[in-house]
């Protein structure tokens, strides 16, 4: 946020500032402060794939399974945690 630039509606003059103020207030309050708008969102996702042996694979699905979620959101958790503790070295 650029500085002296304030909030529109929560005057604030930072994004934690903004964050404050929306933690307590609801958009229903300044309906009539708000207007009509559109923008474009380009979001550019990518998936890359790696081979992985099955018994592995197989182990990744049922521990994800007993989770309750995917299992590439479980493998994406596992490798985002490596290479976290890695850069600690």
């Amino acid at each position: 946020m650029r500085k002296n630039k304030k909030s529109s509606i929560s005057k604030a003059s930072s994004y934690k500032e903004i964050g404050e103020f929306w933690d307590k207030h609801s958009l229903s309050e300044f309906r009539d402060k708000t207007r009509k708008t559109s923008f474009d969102v380009d979001i550019v996702s990518e998936i890359t794939y790696f081979a992985i042996d099955k018994e592995i694979s197989e182990q990744i699905h049922s521990i994800a399974k007993k989770r309750g979620i995917p299992a590439g959101t479980l493998l994406n958790l596992w490798v985002q945690e490596k290479i976290l503790n890695r850069r600690h070295l």
